[in-house]
């Protein structure tokens, strides 16, 4: 597990199956918001921050063909109930993790 600071961040991790998971429960809520579907939605890294409950950001690739990417914000309550809290679209696999507002 990667080094969390008090009230930042980790350092970027390979998403795994727990992550995978995480991606395929906001998948409609983004797919809502941008009123689009992704056939492709694969989750590649993530960051966590520990607050009452627990923050994710995580780059989740939308294309087969291209370097399309986009970061989402998802909110893990202490009951458990996962949210997308916010999303930027028009990512590259490149660009790096941030904090979204």
């Amino acid at each position: 597990m990667s080094d969390i600071r008090p009230g930042g961040f980790s350092d970027p991790e390979p998403a795994n199956e727990e992550i995978q998971k995480i991606v395929e429960q906001v998948k409609s809520q983004l797919e809502e918001q941008e009123n689009t579907t992704y056939e492709v939605f694969v989750a590649i890294t993530f960051r966590t921050q520990i607050v009452a409950g627990k923050n994710y950001l995580i780059k989740v690739s939308v294309s087969d063909s291209a370097d399309e990417c986009v970061h989402l914000k998802v909110y893990e309550g202490l009951d458990g109930e996962i949210s997308l809290t916010a999303y930027e679209t028009g990512k590259t696999k490149c660009d790096p993790l941030t904090d979204i507002e």
